[in-house]
């Protein structure tokens, strides 16, 4: 597999700030024609570069107040098992393992502070293998 040249991570600077930009206005920008950029942009995606394209959405703006990083320490025998079943919870946007004060990392998203407490008691501490749950609630996302 080969690495990005200069051309092709200055496409993906473009589509990371707006995904959905045109073909032909990336190829304006960068001085090619559409063509190029659409083989290399095909490129990327067969290459697994390019994983998918999305939407990022304002939770805020659909009501999903309550924002917090929580730390899980589990039972390492259980670790995975219990990452794959956070992986089901809508409210989780990431569900990572790390290593650390913390085995799983989680960002989760709710309503309110009830909300995110009910969830944190009667869901994600109810898992077999679940010892501590750490949470740390976002005040405010300066870079995202």
């Amino acid at each position: 597999m080969s690495t990005p040249d200069e051309m092709d991570l200055k496409i993906l600077e473009l589509l990371e700030k707006d995904g959905r930009m045109a073909f032909t206005d990336i190829g304006r920008e960068l001085g090619v024609n559409e063509a190029t950029v659409r083989k290399r942009v095909l490129g990327l995606q067969g290459r697994g570069v390019i994983k998918k394209f999305s939407v990022v959405v304002d939770h805020a703006k659909l009501g999903m107040n309550t924002v917090a990083i929580v730390g899980i320490e589990a039972d390492p025998a259980k670790l995975l098992n219990i990452a794959q079943k956070l992986c089901d919870f809508k409210e989780l946007k990431c569900v990572a393992t790390s290593t650390g004060d913390h085995m799983i990392m989680i960002e989760v998203w709710t309503r309110n502070g009830q909300e995110l407490a009910k969830l944190i008691s009667d869901k994600i501490g109810e898992i077999d293998g679940v010892k501590r749950i750490c949470p740390a609630l976002i005040l405010e996302k300066l870079k995202d």
